[in-house]
Order: C-alpha cells, then structure tokens, then sequence
C-alpha cells in the first residue's frame, strides 16, 4: 500500500487557508462528529467532507469508503484526513493515494491527539492542542 505522508495542524490549517480545492475529510463516526466536536474551516479556501472509515456501532469498514471519497472530491484535490488521533486518518489517507488519490494527507495527531498523563485528549498534539478553529454541534 502506498506511504502516506502526514502534515502537523498548522500545515494542514495553511493549506486550507491558501489552496482552493482542499479538502478536510474528516473520518470519524457520527457520535464524534455531534458530541466531541468538528474541526471550523469556515472563511478557508477549503471544503469539510465527513466520511467515516468506520460505521458506528460496531466499528466495521465502511466499505463505501473510497467510493464516497471519489463523488465528493476530484483526483487533483488535496486531501487532509483527520480522525480522533492520526490511525484511522493515516489508513484512509493511505486507501486513498492507492486508489488514485494522490494528494492525500494524513493530518498527524488527529482531531484530539493522544490521552495524556491524566487520561485526557486535546492536551499533547492535534488540531485542538495546535488552537484551531472547531466547534460542537
């Protein structure tokens, strides 16, 4: 499978903001998307897709993935994957460059980042600790 390459939050946050047809897909599930909050990229040069890689409950592939992926975005899209903490993103971001999708991107760290010493998320790396924007439903 192809390496996908990973950008930090602030590259990810310059590309939205300076390169029209960029794409945030963001690949959580739906609970993630309404009660931990999604990233704000209102007044960028990009568009947010949601895409989950996995379907929630149980946590399957979503095996409609690639297929959602290509109605949504073209092949000379950049595309940005965000998920909780940068596993889930890389493995989609990986799908899609072997799927012809080859400016795909990994945002690393995810939406939350890694818990840290107390048990918490949003503290260490990702797009909250770097100061986004974002917002809850």
């Amino acid at each position: 499978m192809p390496e996908a390459e990973d950008v930090s939050p602030q590259q990810a946050w310059q590309m939205l903001k300076e390169m029209r047809g960029t794409k945030l897909v963001d690949v959580r599930t739906v609970p993630e998307w309404l009660y931990v909050g999604l990233p704000e990229i209102e007044g960028t040069e990009g568009a947010l897709l949601k895409i989950s890689w996995h379907v929630f409950p149980d946590m399957t592939m979503n095996v409609a993935f690639i297929e959602d992926l290509k109605r949504a975005a073209s092949s000379d899209d950049v595309l940005l994957f965000v998920c909780r903490s940068g596993g889930r993103s890389l493995a989609a971001a990986r799908a899609a460059k072997e799927a012809g999708l080859k400016q795909s991107y990994s945002i690393r760290g995810g939406f939350e980042g890694p818990i840290d010493a107390q048990g918490h998320r949003g503290n260490i790396e990702g797009w909250k600790c770097a100061g986004l924007p974002w917002r809850q439903q």
